[in-house]
């Protein structure tokens, strides 16, 4: 059962036992901690005043501002052969005096252009009387404006606006923003309450709501659906992979799993199989009706009275790029970050820790990090950034003992502190805490306020102390429950704060490791849009069972079509013990992820299940090891462009209409594709894009299209694009002791392919390197060594 589902029985059960209250009644008020906030009922409570946008009453071309003019509309009742029809009327104002107050306002509209890609519309409900600001969601905080790269011409309805990859036309009544391609094809458009005439259907156009409650505005923006259109992304979300058809209600939460409708994730971003993206730049709560309605309707209905959109034209690798030009793009991790970390829920002690690591080199499972996650403290739970002394005699050395084997130590902790802390009193003495509007604490425990430069500097300070013993890098646990009521030192309410809450943590935890380590690495669970910016973020509580390993994988597909390019997840899952064979097929998919963490209810180390069991995690590490030189060359060229390591079928192949299905299957950077074990199976379907595949393990050839693939030794479909040169490494226990002097090109190509390209970044490198080769007799040769004096190849041809 979901929360909010659960939300609806609890309120249910409460009306049986005091019926006192209407069924109705009782749910609407239904409300508990942190509940996601849906706007969408405010578009749906007809009691609201609503105002349709109806025609453009100004517009000045060279500056891209004007206002647009509002009809006034109430919902009516009425009744056709015993059914209730509610349908929009227009009404007149209802204010007093009537000369003061506007029954069709006009309201300002602004298009921008940021680049050849990317089209900004600005729409406002009423007067904006706060100062503007920056935004912490795009990267320079504000969004640059360059007009000069589109021409602009009057046409006989209004106005156009004509660049190098599409066009918008404006007309002027009824009121229209139409994006077209280059091809003249038509994108989206804004629905003007006459496109709706044809419908009984009570259907909003592009409006905004009044709420009778308290006078505020939220914004509508309402676009146009085509049949067969498909939309993607608005960050981790676990249930169906296009979301057409679906409502996603944009707020960051405790998902508590990954087969619920709620998100750890969620990013006010999203694309469209069209050839188009939309950035909500808003951090106000979301609800986005996707034609779940009305299936040629997309409902962007904002917390806010303000709209923000940014429209990205292009195809996917087009749209991501622009996106995280905008809002930022992934820094690159140290190389140690792409080796294996080991974890539980909880290593408590020193001795656990070093023996973890003692059998982490004696099983020969290579590994570069081991996280102690919540028992580090004095008390399990009780985050006061000190090692408990009685359980750790010497931190400080352990820590550098394990550097010296190749690992490197992340511990956790979490922006919450409980009554009990040691440290709960400092931090509500010195105001560094969010409060409510008693001025008191919203919760029980203290929830550290990242809007507070002094909260920050107190915070980062903790952390400089641990690096100065030794950390390398932090667990970035929750975040998700920042007070939704509570009032933050910036003078904003968790309204606007919530959601950039996630971003704030991530941000600053970040940032101090940057300045002492030298890279930018956290791990982290909750995020915003501009999250991507401080890699990287793994999945969250994973159930132990099939349907989990699937919606993680739906989960990290999304969050890539996001613009996050590094992601990772539990393997095995987190919930209960894994069982070893879920276990055994999840291994595989985590080592063919951007990053890979063992963690959990343990046992999660793999030389306390069986024999056979550790002997299968071994291939699985050991192939994950060898491929370094390969995940490392996507992973950089993956941060420079804002492409996701995890990539979706059509982000490489975006005019294949069967990549548009898939989402069970995946490319791990731009060569390999995988398809991992859902179920207890040795083979599956497997979708492959056209073109000819070499399996990996088994050396199989396959043509593009549909088929039934046995997994190899390691239990795992994994394929390589023909064509594609594969760079491996000699085999080590740590990324510390990879010899980046001599790599081996493995050539995948069939006997007819004549050439074949890879990548190659080695450590401390400035650029990736592009390898080419050509065949000549019986092997593949490098044309010439980009690399050379850096690094000798070896080559084998994979036939």
């Amino acid at each position: 059962m979901n929360k909010q589902n659960f939300y609806v029985f609890a309120a249910v059960a409460a009306l049986f036992l005091a019926g006192t209250k209407t069924l109705s009644a009782q749910i609407q008020n239904a409300n508990v901690l942190n509940v996601p906030i849906d706007v969408s009922k405010d578009f749906e409570d007809y009691l609201n005043t609503f105002y349709f946008a109806d025609e453009l009453a100004s517009f000045d071309p060279a500056t891209g501002k004007g206002t647009v003019k509002y009809l006034r509309y109430n919902y009516k009742a009425k009744q056709a052969f015993n059914n209730i029809e509610m349908k929009p009327e227009l009404v007149t104002a209802n204010e007093f005096p009537a000369t003061e107050y506007e029954a069709e306002p006009m309201q300002p509209f602004t298009i921008q252009f940021v680049s050849d890609r990317t089209v900004r519309i600005k729409m406002t409900s009423g007067p904006q009387f706060h100062q503007p600001q920056e935004s912490l969601m795009l990267i320079n905080g504000t969004a640059p404006n360059h007009p000069e790269g589109w021409k602009y011409s009057k046409t006989a309805t209004g106005h156009k606006y004509t660049g190098k990859y599409g066009w918008v036309e404006i007309i002027a009544k009824p009121w229209h923003v139409k994006i077209y391609d280059a091809a003249g094809k038509l994108l989206t458009s804004t629905l003007h309450n006459s496109d709706l005439q044809n419908t009984y259907t009570p259907t909003l156009p592009f409006s905004y709501v009044r709420r009778n409650s308290d006078y505020s505005r939220n914004m509508a923006p309402v676009f146009s659906l085509e049949p067969d259109e498909k939309i993607f992304g608005c960050g981790e979300s676990f249930t169906n992979f296009n979301k057409r058809g679906q409502k996603m209600v944009l707020w960051t939460d405790d998902a508590n799993g990954v087969q619920n409708e709620t998100q750890y994730k969620p990013i006010p971003f999203y694309m469209s199989s069209r050839g188009y993206g939309v950035f909500m730049h808003t951090s106000a709560p979301i609800t986005v009706d996707f034609g779940k309605y009305y299936s040629s309707a997309n409902k962007m209905m904002l917390g806010d009275d303000e709209a923000d959109l940014f429209f990205f034209i292009g195809e996917p690798k087009d749209i991501l790029d622009e996106y995280t030009d905008l809002t930022g793009k992934a820094a690159m991790p140290p190389l140690w970050s792409f080796g294996l970390w080991m974890s539980r829920i909880t290593y408590f002690s020193e001795k656990e820790g070093r023996e973890v690591a003692k059998n982490l080199r004696k099983y020969k499972i290579p590994s570069d990090v081991i996280h102690f996650d919540t028992g580090w403290f004095d008390v399990d739970w009780r985050n006061n950034y000190e090692f408990a002394s009685a359980r750790f005699d010497d931190p400080q050395k352990m820590m550098a003992d394990m550097k010296k084997d190749g690992f490197n130590v992340c511990l956790w902790q979490l922006p919450y502190f409980t009554p009990k802390n040691t440290l709960f009193k400092e931090i509500v003495d010195q105001n560094l805490a969010v409060k409510d509007r008693k001025g008191n604490l919203p919760y029980e425990d203290a929830v550290l306020d990242f809007t507070n430069p002094k909260t920050v500097a107190w915070y980062q300070g903790k952390l400089k102390h641990l690096f100065d013993q030794g950390v390398a890098v932090f667990k970035v646990d929750f975040g998700e429950a920042a007070p939704a009521d509570g009032i933050y030192s910036n003078g904003r309410t968790g309204f606007y704060e919530h959601n950039l809450y996630p971003l704030r943590y991530n941000k600053a935890v970040a940032e101090i490791t940057q300045k002492e380590k030298g890279y930018t690495l956290i791990w982290a669970r909750s995020t915003w849009a501009g999250s991507q910016r401080y890699p990287l973020h793994w999945g969250g509580d994973a159930e132990t069972n099939n349907g989990a390993i699937a919606a993680t994988l739906r989960g990290g597909l999304s969050l890539g079509l996001s613009g996050f390019s590094f992601w990772s997840h539990d393997l095995g899952g987190f919930a209960t013990k894994s069982p070893e064979p879920l276990y055994r097929r999840w291994t595989p998919f985590g080592m063919l992820t951007s990053h890979v963490r063992s963690h959990g209810e343990p046992p999660r180390e793999p030389w306390l299940y069986s024999e056979d069991f550790l002997k299968g995690y071994q291939k699985a590490d050991n192939m994950r090891y060898e491929l370094m030189p390969y995940i490392y060359a996507q992973a950089k060229e993956s941060s420079e462009k804002g492409l996701p390591m995890l990539r979706a079928l059509f982000v490489e192949f975006p005019n294949d209409p069967g990549s548009w299905l898939i989402d069970n299957e995946y490319l791990f950077g731009s060569d390999l594709l995988v398809a991992p074990l859902l179920e207890e199976v040795t083979e599956r379907d497997v979708y492959l894009p056209p073109g000819q595949w070499i399996d990996y393990q088994t050396k199989q050839v396959y043509q593009g299209g549909w088929h039934k693939i046995k997994a190899g030794d390691i239990p795992i479909v994994v394929l390589v694009r023909n064509g594609a040169v594969i760079p491996h490494i000699k085999l080590a226990q740590s990324t510390q002791d990879m010899d980046w002097s001599k790599l081996t090109l493995k050539v995948y190509a069939t006997g007819a392919t004549n050439t074949a390209t890879g990548k190659v970044y080695l450590p401390g490198g400035d650029a990736v390197q592009t390898i080419s080769m050509a065949k000549k007799g019986s092997s593949f040769e490098v044309g010439t060594n980009p690399l050379n004096g850096k690094t000798t190849f070896k080559t084998e041809w994979i036939k």
